[in-house]
């Protein structure tokens, strides 16, 4: 039995499913396609999450673009933060290229050209879906470790959050919480002091800061109402097709606190409402996290131990999430030990920090006898990427060099004309363009401080009159003083007599 013979039955042993399943492509054996292997990821193992890693141009973008659209053909819905921009043709057919059907020609997979059901989403001012959460909805543990808050600053917010709660005031955007600590570092000093112990003013002001570092980076945006409902990620379309919700973050790239914030708060939502229902055929939605390295980067290690129990756990609730990144050892260890499905695009080697890089990415990998890991990961061209997944059996198949399929839908963005169209469409975002502000915190607050203030000047008058006296006070003050004037004259003048008789 030849080695390439070997080769094919090793590959088609290894991605042989009895369910659907996702075709990625065909397998390399020595640089060149071999048409008879089929790369194919189980659906039953998707909610296991996953890693789409490479150097910028080598294919990352279009590989989630082919996930997704045979994740939508299923009718299971996606989520994919769009920080460059580049996923919103999803929403349009392709074009069959040349160079297109050549590639399917040799993977041996029929081209077809296909549109799907999008939905255009915003955490900004851009047009599109808005999301927003309100404070409350955080809670105090998420919101403290989102503000990177140490154990006393983050006592200090579980007191507001408790103040608050007690007294029935909620809270829904910054300006809330903003009004709260100021309130209890000033007027309502003494009440809280009372209620719930001494609060330091140093530790309120530290807090303060933060919550102005996350408003500067567009938190006012992303925080009020109408809360975004997470049954709207769930929505298929009248053919059978997942809705495919695009986040675009074009605007908020400088704004990794945000970015960061927004997907915490939103898997931790995900998790506490979706039903566990533990294996399935096919999760119930697919989260791809474009640009993950912005969350890492700017998270804290208890917000980095939170995320790693989210990802721990969310899978149980029929939830896949896939982070996409330019270098694996982006993605923190813990995490990376959760991913199930590998897809590596080509990693270039231009300094020995890259050489050295390249090397911790091949041990992540398994062994094969068909490849030295570490040379192929560099030699990969444009659309070709090293795969490794898990069976539906929960074991990993084998690394298989592979040369991708194409997008069925268009490979570029949509114009300004078009995504109008989108917009104009969709339901959600005339659901959500309404905003609300019901009487919260900040309003409560203010009004109490109000009335403390109109009662304190009544209070003050009252005082005044008090101590004004009476008419008849003041006419015995009056008399008083006249008789105490007549007896000082006539003493003065008894005095002078005295003097004169002399």
């Amino acid at each position: 039995m030849s080695n390439k013979t070997t080769f094919i039955q090793h590959i088609n042993e290894g991605y042989t499913s009895k369910g659907s399943s996702i075709h990625l492509g065909a397998a390399l054996f020595n640089g060149e396609p071999i048409g008879e292997t089929q790369v194919k990821i189980p659906l039953k193992t998707l909610n296991r999450h996953g890693l789409i890693a490479g150097a910028t141009g080598t294919g990352k973008t279009k590989t989630i673009q082919v996930l997704s659209e045979q994740l939508s053909s299923f009718g299971i819905p996606v989520l994919m933060m769009d920080i460059k921009g580049d996923f919103s043709g999803i929403a349009k057919p392709g074009e069959e290229k040349s160079f297109i059907t050549e590639r399917h020609a040799k993977i041996n997979i029929p081209y077809t050209t296909a549109s799907f059901p999008v939905e255009l989403m915003t955490l900004s001012a851009q047009d599109g879906v808005r999301l927003r959460a309100t404070i409350s909805e955080f809670g105090p543990v998420l919101f403290s470790r989102i503000l990177d808050l140490n154990d006393t600053q983050s006592g200090v917010v579980s007191v507001i959050f408790k103040y608050c709660d007690d007294h029935k005031m909620p809270l829904l955007d910054l300006k809330d919480i903003k009004k709260v600590l100021n309130y209890i570092t000033e007027e309502g000093k003494d009440e809280i002091s009372k209620e719930y112990g001494k609060i330091s003013t140093a530790t309120t002001g530290t807090i303060l800061r933060k919550i102005i570092e996350l408003e500067q980076q567009g938190g006012d945006f992303f925080f009020g109402e109408k809360s975004f409902e997470i049954n709207d990620l769930m929505r298929i379309d009248e053919n059978g097709k997942g809705y495919v919700s695009i986040i675009r973050l074009t605007d908020i790239q400088d704004k990794p606190k945000l970015f960061s914030t927004f997907m915490l708060s939103l898997l931790a939502e995900i998790y506490q409402q979706m039903p566990e229902i533990g294996d399935v055929e096919q999760p119930e939605l697919v989260l791809f996290i474009d640009e993950a390295h912005l969350i890492f980067d700017e998270a804290s290690e208890v917000l980095l131990d939170q995320i790693e129990t989210i990802i721990k756990l969310i899978r149980s609730k029929g939830i896949g999430v896939y982070f996409v990144t330019q270098n694996p050892m982006d993605i923190p260890k813990g995490v990376l030990a959760q991913l199930g499905l590998k897809i590596q695009h080509a990693l270039r080697a231009f300094t020995a920090n890259d050489r050295q890089a390249i090397k911790q990415t091949a041990d992540n990998y398994p062994s094969s006898e068909y490849y030295k890991t570490d040379q192929v990961l560099t030699a990969l061209g444009i659309g070709e990427a090293f795969v490794t997944a898990l069976s539906e059996k929960g074991i990993p198949t084998p690394l298989a060099a592979t040369m991708m399929r194409a997008p069925m839908s268009r490979m570029d963005v949509l114009v300004a004309s078009e995504i109008a169209a989108i917009n104009t469409k969709s339901k959600l975002v005339r659901k959500y363009a309404e905003e609300i502000d019901r009487e919260s915190a900040y309003e409560i607050l203010n009004r109490k401080i109000e009335s403390a203030v109109a009662h304190a000047d009544e209070e003050q008058v009252e005082e005044t009159k008090s101590k004004e006296p009476s008419t008849a006070e003041v006419i015995g003050k009056s008399v008083t003083k006249v008789v105490t004037s007549a007896s000082f004259i006539r003493g003065v003048f008894g005095i002078l007599m005295k003097i004169f008789k002399k």
